[in-house]
């Protein structure tokens, strides 16, 4: 694949064509300003990654589309999930709804990353944009009147802004002199993607605590077969985990209730909790993983991106974008604390804190203003 030539200069380049970079580039692209969007990759991912879209972030897409046609043709590709259930092995603890949330979208929809992304990338093209492959940005440089971009093959771009939606290891963020305070968890976590028999089926999300970590399972569309999202924490894996492995690890944490047929995809990661110290540095802005990266307890990192993406274009279009930092900053540190503390609860393995959790648990559960308060959180509607 050839890349596409770049222009001389632009508005708002955007370094990163994930959800975060996506959502952007649609916002702008709605709102007439001028943008280019980058992407160092010859495609886009295509495994699946992040796997929940929440009820806040298709709010979002029905906000960059009033027919509502965005939301719908990703409601169409994915599974609505209308409760979250948490289990100590098969004891089933506590159990969250999401079927009485205020909002056009009172579920939890399951579906793969790169569906997300296609949807998005649909948008864009519709709205005349597109994004420019593969370009690997590799030096940017301020001054009073913009930016300059610099790729690996020598272009130059200018533009009024730049915007880092290029992960974890983010150029412009480094580029910018902006630190990410935070660290790392001790475990690893295990992802996979697995055609399997469930006993509690497609229903729910399932989060499973026991003593030797944390383990989430959740429906995913496609097949043939029943599809599954495992995700759990464990002091060592291979690099990437085979159905045996899966299987174990389910026979131990979820005794009786699973059986793997089909490894379809499954990898290793570290995950860290960390903040931007600054989401913008003059010309400089920061968005999704480049600005936060957290445990993927609740599923909020993507949502969270998606929804930095759209709070970004609206502030740049109104020319204001040091409203973006004072709005979306404290989410992120509101998201990244209550992941960890859900990772940290889960995972613990003092018996003394275990036992505790275990017994508080069913007794708050059946509070209704707490069930639905944490189904508000998980939900992302407290971010509107």
């Amino acid at each position: 694949m050839s890349a596409s030539p770049l222009p001389a200069r632009t508005s708002v380049a955007i370094v990163g064509a994930g959800p975060t970079g996506l959502a952007l580039a649609v916002t702008l692209a709605g709102a007439g300003v001028d943008f280019v969007l980058l992407d160092r990759q010859t495609e886009g991912a295509n495994t699946s990654r992040a796997a929940v879209v929440h009820a806040r972030t298709l709010e979002v897409l029905d906000e960059l589309d009033a027919t509502g046609a965005l939301s719908a043709e990703l409601v169409a590709r994915g599974i609505p999930v209308n409760r979250f259930r948490i289990r100590d092995g098969g004891r089933l603890l506590a159990t969250v709804p999401f079927d009485g949330l205020r909002t056009a979208h009172p579920y939890a929809l399951m579906v793969p990353q790169y569906e997300t992304e296609a949807v998005l990338l649909a948008r864009l093209h519709a709205l005349g944009g597109g994004v420019h492959r593969p370009y690997e940005v590799t030096g940017i440089t301020q001054d009073p009147d913009g930016v300059t971009l610099t790729t690996a093959t020598g272009e130059t771009l200018r533009a009024d802004h730049a915007v880092g939606a290029d992960g974890m290891h983010s150029v412009v963020r480094t580029a910018a002199g902006i630190g990410f305070t935070g660290s790392a968890y001790e475990e690893s976590f295990v992802l996979a993607d697995v055609l399997m028999e469930w006993a509690p089926g497609p229903q729910e999300v399932s989060l499973a605590f026991g003593a030797a970590g944390l383990t989430v399972v959740a429906p995913l569309p496609g097949g043939p077969g029943a599809r599954y999202r495992v995700v759990a924490t464990v002091t060592e894996a291979p690099a990437e985990p085979g159905p045996a492995f899966v299987q174990r690890l389910l026979d131990e944490r979820a005794p009786g209730q699973a059986r793997v047929d089909t490894l379809v995809w499954s990898s290793r990661f570290r995950v860290h909790h960390r903040v931007a110290d600054r989401y913008r540095a003059g010309r400089l802005l920061l968005a999704g993983d480049a600005a936060h990266v957290h445990s993927p307890a609740g599923g909020q990192g993507m949502n969270t991106g998606i929804q930095d993406g759209y709070a970004l274009g609206r502030a740049l279009a109104a020319g204001d974008p040091g409203a973006y930092e004072a709005a979306r900053r404290p989410v992120a540190l509101h998201v990244v604390g209550l992941t960890d503390r859900m990772t940290r609860i889960a995972t613990t393995h003092n018996p003394v804190l275990r036992a505790v959790r275990n017994t508080a648990l069913p007794l708050l559960a059946r509070v209704p203003a707490l069930r639905a308060r944490l189904a508000t959180e998980l939900a992302e509607l407290n971010y509107r």
